[in-house]
């Protein structure tokens, strides 16, 4: 394989590979960008097991250590679109080499913090590595036989989920027998290995788009103002009040903030996000499903780690250690991978419409079955399987329903815009499902705690919101009904003339 340059100059033309185009190592692209992903995704978590020890080991107090996972989440989801509309017009493998260069520099950051601020901005640039799932999965489809195609997407699709739920228990592991540094410098040493495998085993990716075609600095900013005010009011308001006026005022200013974003984006040549294009049913309720579907994969690892850690003398707790309840979450990663491919022959046989709804009806059993089985470990891990297979199916399904809808020169941006919103459902799930706990809860040591039916309604939510998805799924228009919908419109037009 032969890469004399990052990427192929702007301005060039491309087009989707054709399936008979054999490349040197199809199958190791695949790999290289599924670790890539689940690299990323891994820094979501890699500091849960840490998360009572930050304010001791940083110094610093409780509200300013919980930082260390809000900037990461913040940067992730600022980073995300533009790092995706960037690679449409620079070139993907481009900038996976940028988000991969991000985490490693912040990973050397963490590893060297003395205090609670250096922390914060390693994990800030950690959080700019998840750009680099939205740029794979678009990378896909430039570089990969189509009959490879809808497999290799799914395992991509599936390594957000897959990351975050490996992460666990491995942190939990190195918390536990090593230096907590010891995190952040394995981090690194994966984060290095991920540049040097895209730089030597991925091709350039050829880039669509016109030689004056500009980036969109203005919208950038806009939309990066909008997200953090939004997350910050949803992610934060439990701790800051949901009536206080910082968070009325972040939650208001963020609305006032992305309307006028959309506002200006529609009347750009080269927008950030071309909101036409999202606006197209498909993609529209694509990006609704998977809103909702963030929101329900999330409220399993918030309601379930709880359950199986809390003491036995609640009566429902298991008592179980941090690596324990780890350990058996894991194998829920483990399912959305084995998952992926057989919701990719669901999607070649389906379509991809079924596979997102059943993938959504799937989550919806699991958090039934967690609902009603709580008084084992072994019956909790029956329905993290469960839920989790459900999202290998559903997140496999998401890229390919976009992708089908948007112009190849676009793919990069409209799959981190997916990817987006499957964020900004994660953070309002830690929002209600936080609200619901605090609320139903009781005092056991001095402590305050959720209570056995604070757990049951929080499962309860998010089996009702997987429904929602399953329901948002079924509605999106299949190929047929929109040339139908062409036709109809098209003969009414002549009609009237």
């Amino acid at each position: 394989m032969s890469n004399t340059s990052i990427d192929s100059p702007p301005g060039c033309a491309a087009s989707p590979r054709p399936a008979d185009e054999h490349l040197d190592s199809p199958s190791a692209i695949v790999w290289v960008l599924s670790i890539a992903g689940i690299t990323a995704a891994l820094m979501q978590t890699l500091v849960v097991p840490l998360i009572g020890d930050l304010p001791v080991l940083l110094d610093t107090t409780a509200s300013n250590a919980a930082w260390v996972i809000t900037a990461t989440l913040l940067t992730a989801a600022v980073a995300t679109p533009v790092s995706g509309r960037l690679g449409d017009m620079y070139g993907k493998r481009r900038m996976m080499l940028f988000c991969a260069g991000a985490l490693i520099l912040g990973s050397l950051v963490c590893a060297l913090a003395a205090g609670v601020v250096p922390m914060i901005v390693g994990r800030g640039l950690q959080g700019v590595g998840m750009g680099m799932i939205p740029l794979g999965i678009s990378a896909m489809r430039d570089l990969l036989p189509a009959e490879k195609l809808g497999t290799s997407i799914a395992l991509m699709s599936a390594s957000m989920g897959v990351g975050g739920a490996l992460g666990l228990p491995i942190a939990a592991l190195v918390a536990e027998n090593l230096n907590w540094r010891a995190l952040f410098w394995g981090s690194t040493g994966l984060a290095v290995l991920i540049f040097v495998l895209i730089l030597t085993l991925i091709p350039a990716t050829e880039v669509v788009g016109r030689d004056e075609e500009t980036f969109d600095f203005v919208g950038a900013v806009g939309l990066g103002v909008g997200l953090v005010a939004l997350l910050l009011g949803v992610s934060k308001g439990a701790d800051w009040g949901w009536s206080s006026t910082t968070t009325v005022g972040l939650l208001i200013g963020s609305v006032v903030v992305l309307i006028g974003w959309g506002w200006f984006e529609l009347r750009q040549q080269d927008p950030l996000v071309d909101l036409r294009v999202t606006a197209r049913p498909v993609v529209l309720l694509t990006n609704l499903a998977s809103l909702v579907v963030g929101f329900s994969m999330y409220a399993q690892s918030l309601i379930i780690p709880q359950i199986m850690q809390l003491p036995a003398v609640t009566g429902y707790g298991l008592g179980l250690s941090m690596l324990e309840m780890g350990l058996w979450m894991a194998p829920g990663g483990l399912m959305m991978m084995l998952m992926s491919p057989l919701g990719a022959k669901l999607s070649h046989a389906k379509g991809p419409k079924v596979t997102l709804a059943f993938g959504a009806f799937l989550v919806a059993l699991g958090y039934l079955a967690a609902a009603l089985m709580m008084g084992a470990a072994w019956t909790l891990l029956i329905a993290v399987c469960i839920v989790s297979s459900g999202i290998g199916f559903a997140y496999g399904a998401m890229p390919a329903l976009i992708m089908g809808s948007v112009p190849i020169s676009e793919t990069a941006s409209a799959n981190s815009f997916n990817t987006l919103t499957r964020s900004i459902g994660t953070s309002f799930s830690a929002a209600v499902v936080g609200v619901v706990l605090a609320q139903m809860s009781t005092t056991l040591g001095g402590y305050s705690i959720p209570t056995e039916a604070g757990f049951r309604t929080g499962l309860l939510i998010g089996a009702g919101v997987a429904l929602l998805a399953t329901l948002i799924a079924m509605a999106i228009p299949t190929r047929a009904s929109l040339e139908a919908e062409a036709n109809i419109e098209h003969e009414v037009s002549a009609s009237a003339h």
